[in-house]
């Protein structure tokens, strides 16, 4: 059955969308059938409508190849470059707008609510500058623009790198689910050579400043610099100290340690950041005061619920906290580097240093996780 004017070249079978197109006839001796069909493979009209008009334009671009080629006119090359960007351009895709509420209905689950406000700021960016066209539709032209926009706004390139990357995910995705050709009018766009400042990593602190922040801690003795405290010594992310509950705390035995694993609430940042991290020094101390301070189920209510946690509120009152007590450089996500820099000092081995801190592209080891009864040597004395 053939559908209606407002979905051209296509008719069902079963309820499956097809999409039929006769070759125009001066193109008949390079087909051997004077009609091309191909199944969509799709029961959806809205996915079957977006396959046929993209499909539809390639094939207004290869019949004008084709043309050009066999007359050599250079006319014809012209109407071809000037048709198939108008093709293009005139796609009646999935719209940006359509696509971002298509990528976080599917991704949202599970992610704090930062995730869907950067990817609706992300693309009103794009929709304020080029309008909310279909997402194939977007030229590198447009594109380069867009990104001197961002960057007449004030954004740093690392903001402007974000919003891209947030941006071609979105469009990418949308692609796959609607069907369509992959989009490369999103990719590789040049952002700038990266400073030498802006890539530099982040300074460790000096073990005088460490112990006088942790001697402080002890002091104003809230919630809030026990958090300070807990990551200080077990290098773990804020936002997996924050979403820490009290059964992830085991105070009883010779070996107090803490378990990092995902929650509802919080998501891990990588697939192995799943582990098991000692407590000694300030982070013992730490985690026992926040343990004795709560009946509850989270270890730190104030900055997490079961609606989520606060990992950016949190990051901004801690270092404005730390600012004046620590150098320029220096803020919360330091102190995970400053005990890689202890546990090296002590000569730690580095696959045990590896499963305490969890980098992002530590190599992941077949072995068993570390418990703190394997790392005696991390375990035995304070680094």
């Amino acid at each position: 059955m053939w559908v209606t004017k407002d979905a051209p070249f296509l008719y069902t079978k079963r309820g499956v969308y097809y999409f039929s197109r006769r070759v125009p006839g001066d193109l008949k001796g390079h087909y051997k059938s004077p009609r091309i069909a191909i199944s969509l493979r799709t029961k959806s009209k809205k996915v079957a409508r977006a396959r046929a008009i993209s499909l539809a334009a390639k094939l207004d671009e290869d019949w004008l190849t084709l043309r050009w080629k066999n007359t050599g006119d250079p006319l014809q090359r012209f109407l071809h470059q000037h048709i198939s960007s108008e093709a293009t351009i005139a796609s009646d895709g999935i719209t940006l707008s359509e696509a971002r509420e298509l990528y976080v209905g599917a991704k949202q689950e599970g992610r704090s609510s930062t995730f869907t406000r950067a990817a609706e700021r992300c693309t009103e960016y794009l929709i304020g500058c080029h309008g909310d066209k279909p997402i194939d539709a977007y030229t590198r032209a447009e594109v380069n623009q867009f990104r001197d926009a961002l960057f007449d706004r004030g954004l740093s390139k690392a903001s402007v790198k974000r919003t891209f990357n947030t941006i071609r995910a979105i469009v990418n995705f949308a692609a796959r689910e609607s069907g369509l050709a992959e989009i490369k009018a999103f990719s590789g766009v040049f952002i700038g050579d990266e400073d030498a400042a802006q890539t530099a990593k982040r300074a460790s602190l000096p073990s005088d400043v460490l112990e006088a922040v942790q001697r402080s801690c002890r002091e104003i003795d809230d919630e809030p610099r026990w958090l300070v405290a807990l990551i200080s010594d077990t290098g773990m992310r804020l936002s997996e100290a924050v979403g820490l509950v009290r059964k992830d705390v085991v105070l009883d035995g010779d070996h107090p340690h803490v378990k990092v694993r995902p929650h509802p609430w919080r998501r891990l940042k990588t697939r192995g950041s799943e582990r098991v991290i000692p407590l000694a020094g300030a982070s013992l101390w730490a985690a026992k005061r926040a343990f004795e301070a709560t009946d509850g189920t989270f270890l730190f209510p104030r900055y997490c619920s079961q609606d989520g946690n606060k990992a950016n509120s949190a990051s901004g009152a801690l270092n404005k906290w730390l600012s004046p007590r620590v150098p320029e450089s220096c803020v919360v996500h330091s102190f995970r580097h400053s005990l890689r820099d202890r546990l090296r000092a002590v000569e730690c081995p580095p696959d045990i240093i590896d499963r305490i801190t969890r980098p992002r592209r530590a190599v992941d080891r077949q072995r068993p996780p570390t418990t703190p009864q394997q790392s005696p040597q991390c375990t035995s004395r304070r680094p």
